[in-house]
């Protein structure tokens, strides 16, 4: 793997990086004369001079051009940077977002924009996701990434306080002409498509209102998170996956599924009830990386017919596949940290004096990380992943 990264001071372009011309096959009937001119305009100009059907075929013409990836790396606050998205498509995830960026500060703040977004040849498809409430500031940031991904999405699902203080995030439902300008001001502007994940209001029909102003705006790929901006618990609350198969009826633009994404079967199942074209995990893949494999953390995988202990791979040898993406693409260590007490949660309630000494390193190394995965194993702890003996292929829809 080359370990050459793409940040926005020192400006490393690779041509292999950079996002490939839309291509124009159809998937929705088109009189010629307006294929002719979609063909045209999708290829020199930027998505707002596409009206109507010819922005609904370009927006399935890109999605076909990546290959409709289904399992993907749902954007994560300091947890789906550049390592533990490789981690995670080493392991079966076809797509990813990066972390939610403030548009702001992303403009104005170089060294914010160093650390907080890199990428590199083998990180594609990427979803680039930012927060924003002003559509000007958005387009700036905006154009210093579209060289760099397939998607700018903008975060229209934050539920966090920070998210209500800062005016953006699902707090900006109570503003709709604002949510739809600053859709249009990217899709009249750039050249890569954009795409928004949002969360559903407590009524269905506002919802649904909702995804079709979206999509009307310019939204080319719609992530439904089947939660309302109060339900943040994920273990409390269900996702609604009825509602997200009514967003997928009522759109015409591909649509992701995002809520109750444990393991390999909710996949299936989710695919199945809501038709959606995707499904997005977030905390589970950050307990287990490997999810889109089929494997399983043990609250997942006990008990489950047809499971069994995989071989060898364990969340204390995903750690250390990720420490090895680190050591290539640098990261900060309040990331690191944070992966290895998510990644290393269960083992540390049965050692809790070595969680204790990680607590306690003000300043970490890649040899004290290894070295404390070791001193988990010498004394005796391994909770094995689950895989079943059989693994069945994600079915296409």
């Amino acid at each position: 793997m080359a370990t050459k990264t793409i940040n926005l001071n020192n400006e490393v372009i690779e041509d292999d990086c950079l996002c490939s011309e839309t291509t124009t096959t159809c998937s929705i009937p088109l009189e010629q004369k307006d294929l002719e001119e979609a063909h045209s305009l999708a290829l020199n100009r930027p998505n707002g001079y596409l009206k109507g059907e010819s922005r609904i075929e370009r927006a399935w013409s890109h999605w076909k051009k990546l290959g409709e990836p289904k399992l993907m790396v749902a954007p994560m606050v300091d947890n789906s940077e550049l390592p533990f998205r490789l981690l995670c498509r080493k392991y079966g995830a076809e797509a990813a977002y990066t972390p939610m960026l403030h548009s702001r500060l992303f403009t104005e703040d170089e060294k914010y924009r160093s650390v907080e977004f890199t990428t590199c040849k083998e990180d594609r498809p990427l979803f680039v996701q930012f927060c924003a409430n002003n559509p000007d500031t958005l387009l700036e940031a905006a154009r210093k990434v579209e060289p760099y991904c397939d998607y700018v999405d903008i975060n229209f699902g934050c539920p966090q306080r920070i998210a209500k203080r800062g005016n953006y995030g699902a707090f900006l439902m109570d503003n709709l002409s604002l949510v739809k300008s600053l859709v249009e001001k990217l899709a009249n502007n750039l050249n890569v498509p954009v795409s928004c994940k949002i969360r559903i209001f407590p009524n269905l029909q506002d919802t649904l209102s909702y995804a079709k102003m979206l999509e009307d705006a310019g939204c080319s790929l719609l992530a439904v998170h089947g939660r309302t901006r109060d339900e943040k618990d994920g273990k409390k609350f269900r996702a609604s996956w009825e509602t997200i198969k009514a967003v997928r009826n009522v759109v015409r633009i591909p649509v992701l599924a995002n809520g109750n994404i444990r393991h390999i079967d909710d996949v299936h199942s989710c695919l199945e009830e809501t038709g959606a074209n995707g499904v997005l995990s977030a905390d589970p893949l950050l307990e287990n990386p490997a999810l889109f494999a089929g494997y399983r953390t043990a609250e997942w995988g006990l008990g489950s017919a047809g499971m069994k202990e995989a071989d060898k791979l364990d969340q204390a040898e995903l750690l250390i596949e990720y420490l090895r993406f680190c050591e290539s693409y640098p990261v900060p260590w309040r990331i690191i940290r944070s992966h290895v007490h998510k990644l290393l949660g269960e083992w540390f309630r049965i050692q809790p004096s070595v969680r204790e000494d990680l607590n306690k390193q003000y300043k970490l190394t890649f040899e004290f990380l290894y070295d404390l995965v070791n001193r988990l194993r010498e004394l005796g702890v391994r909770i094995p992943l689950y895989v079943k003996d059989t693994q069945e292929p994600v079915s296409a829809n």
